[in-house]
Formats: structure tokens, C-alpha cells, sequence
């Protein structure tokens, strides 16, 4: 694809901007590492071009403090691209009163409810929806509800969804996706991991 010129043309009465500007689900999946890492970089090329973004991280222990993070949230307050919103499950969504009361797989599910409801509203330009495959692969979100209200989202909102196990739907709904294949980590030789690599 030299110069982004893709191989093939569809013959499906669009022009070459009005395909160029539809707007994409990317799933992150497999076993290797990169998979948020990947996400939280095109959240930074939205940043970049003005869009609003929202972070939903999922399953992730809210005590987890990502370098990525206080990245997105120092450039999203900057007032030079665009806003950044965090949202983490671990420390209960910032709209959920209860949030102490709430177990992880009712959690997930008062996460999707807000994420529809900010999709309704066309609350961000990227949505990263970091580990929300889990959820999915365990049943806690239905993948084909996530699946129909992501097809029928309206405007031109990107979605990017991170995790291993995405489920076949998913993979079927989205326009990329990447599998990250372990090949060797440091881990695999007794190394934990480090900071700056992996947080």
C-alpha cells in the first residue's frame, strides 16, 4: 500500500473521500503484548487531529497507573488538540453513584450502558475500549447488541477495541484487525516487567 493507496476499489457508488471518511472499528487481539499500547497511539493521532477522545479501560486494576494515561490526560488538558476523558472500571465509573456496591460483571455492563449513550450522543471522535474483548468473551456484554449498536452508530466515530479472545462477531464486524502473536518475551526468561516498557 505504498503512499496509502489501497489495492483494491469497491464499486459501491461512493466517492474517494466519502469512503476514506466513513468511520472505523479496529479490534486489538491475540496473545502478544502491544495491544493497548496500539490503541492508546491512535489516541494520540486523535488528539493530534482536534477529536475528542474517551478511554474506557476495562478489567484493568484501577491502581494501575499507565504511563499512557497521565500522557492523554496532560495533552487532552493542554487546550492544543483535542479533550481526553479517562474512564478506568477498577475505580468505578466516574457516573456511577454505587459504584462500591458494583461487581466487575455488572460494572461491564454500566460501562457499555454509558459508552451507548455517549455513542448516541456523539460524545468523542475515538472511543478506545481497552480490554472491553474480556467482558464480551465472558458473556458479561452481549457481542451481537455490541455488535448492532456499533454497525448503527451514527456520525463518523472511530472505535478501537482491545483485549485477547475477541469474540468471531466482533472480528466479523470490524473493518481491522490485528492479532498480536507472541513470538518471545522477557517474562518467558523469569523477567517481570519494567517500568517504561510496560507501564
Amino acid at each position: 500500500m505504498p503512499k496509502g493507496q489501497p489495492n483494491v476499489v469497491p464499486d459501491d457508488g461512493l466517492t474517494t473521500r466519502q469512503r476514506r471518511n466513513r468511520p472505523l472499528l479496529a479490534v486489538h487481539t491475540g496473545t502478544g503484548k502491544g495491544k493497548s499500547t496500539a490503541a492508546f497511539g491512535l489516541a494520540l493521532r486523535a488528539w493530534n487531529q482536534g477529536w475528542p477522545v474517551g478511554v474506557f479501560q476495562f478489567v484493568k486494576s484501577a491502581r494501575w497507573k499507565v504511563g499512557e494515561e497521565h500522557a492523554l490526560r496532560v495533552l487532552g488538558a493542554s487546550g492544543e488538540g483535542g479533550t481526553v476523558d479517562w474512564h478506568k472500571m477498577g475505580e468505578g465509573w466516574s457516573w456511577i453513584q454505587r459504584d462500591a456496591e458494583l461487581g466487575n460483571e455488572e460494572a461491564a455492563r454500566e460501562g457499555w450502558e454509558q459508552i451507548k449513550r455517549d455513542l448516541a450522543a456523539e460524545t468523542y471522535g475515538l472511543y478506545v475500549l481497552d480490554e472491553f474483548a474480556y467482558p464480551l468473551h465472558w458473556g458479561w456484554v452481549d457481542t451481537a447488541e455490541v455488535v448492532a449498536v456499533l454497525r448503527d452508530r451514527p456520525g463518523t466515530q472511530h472505535v478501537v477495541i482491545t483485549g485477547r479472545n475477541a469474540p468471531p462477531g466482533l472480528l466479523d464486524a470490524a473493518d481491522l484487525v490485528t492479532e498480536m502473536t507472541k513470538v518471545k518475551h522477557p517474562m518467558d526468561a523469569g523477567q517481570k516487567g519494567q517500568r517504561g516498557i510496560e507501564w
